[in-house]
């Protein structure tokens, strides 16, 4: 199965990561993988919480003051207090994105309205800044949005976060359409069969769980269902994915035509296939020829596979994991 995509991604982004010259110094933080690689599948909805609330371009920086479980937000030069706008602000702009359809979320790290995790909070006078808190938006944002993929532009730069992200937010697309497009039991089965090999490859006890919750559906209400399995299917999907998992899930793949290969043929797969599991090739090394043979052989059960065609291969992702 080539990569089918239903149409452009919808994902909310901080504004500066586009370009956009709206921080404190009248600058942007343009991400080069974000505008020019992903770019082309997804429609950005851009999104500056401190230029929405009126502090202005340029302006005085803001921080975190206080405890990191409820800090106020606070300009450090003049004082100025911004927390009670910026939570009235918070709250309704998270209405509206929960009516955008959004397959996920990309926040600035270290910003004090935005950052993920690990944001500066600054207990009092005299006393040295921690990394304990999280944006006063990103707090709202995450509160409301409990499935939503939501990242930082900092982590995104691990290969192997990104291409986690990546997957969650074309899986999320899919989980969307299943929801919202004739949402069925029938379709549910059929979700869950064409991510068999992703969930493996993530968790297997996830998709045991999973497999529960479909079987388990007659004589409940199809929304209760389906709404258990989505914040689950998500859940499972956060679950790293290792080389071991991987190897595993590329060793079973290829049982489904392994019988129809010469002994050349199988010896190269399984060299590459161990070549991958002793980390001297990428993923994509062993995807590629699995997603040969399976055309070349017209493998029903594998074509169907999200695993082997998670997202654009333009994307590149899989090379560097």
């Amino acid at each position: 199965m080539m990569f089918q995509a239903a149409g452009k991604l919808r994902i909310g982004i901080s504004s500066c990561l586009l370009g956009q010259k709206v921080r404190y110094d009248g600058q942007h933080k343009r991400d080069d993988f974000l505008t020019n690689i992903l770019g082309p599948f997804v429609e950005w909805v851009p999104v500056c919480p401190e230029v929405d609330v009126g502090m202005g371009v340029p302006r005085d920086s803001v921080r975190l003051v206080g405890l990191s479980e409820n800090p106020r937000l606070v300009s450090e030069r003049s004082g100025n207090d911004w927390t009670e706008r910026m939570q009235v602000y918070a709250a309704k702009r998270v209405r509206e994105l929960s009516e955008m359809s959004l397959c996920g979320y990309i926040l600035k790290k270290d910003s004090p309205s935005c950052g993920l995790d690990r944001v500066r909070v600054y207990p009092g006078p005299g006393k040295a800044p921690h990394r304990g808190g999280r944006g006063m938006f990103t707090r709202v944002l995450i509160e409301r949005s409990a499935i939503l993929p939501i990242e930082d532009e900092g982590r995104l730069n691990d290969a192997g976060i990104r291409e986690n992200f990546i997957e969650r937010i074309f899986a999320f697309q899919r989980l969307q359409s299943l929801l919202v497009d004739r949402p069925s039991i029938g379709r549910l089965v059929e979700f869950q069969a064409r991510h068999k090999l992703v969930l493996t490859a993530h968790s297997d006890s996830h998709l045991r769980r999973l497999g529960r919750i479909t079987a388990q559906a007659k004589g409940r209400s199809t929304t209760e269902t389906l709404n258990e399995y989505a914040v689950l299917f998500m859940e499972a999907l956060r679950v790293p994915v290792t080389r071991k998992k991987s190897t595993n899930v590329l060793q079973h793949a290829f049982g489904y035509f392994s019988d129809r290969l010469t002994p050349e043929e199988r010896r190269e797969m399984l060299g590459i296939i161990r070549d991958y599991h002793c980390n001297l090739v990428p993923l994509v090394v062993p995807i590629t020829l699995l997603n040969h043979y399976v055309r070349k052989y017209n493998i029903a059960y594998l074509l169907d596979q999200h695993y082997l065609n998670p997202h654009p291969k333009e994307l590149m992702l899989r090379n560097h994991v």
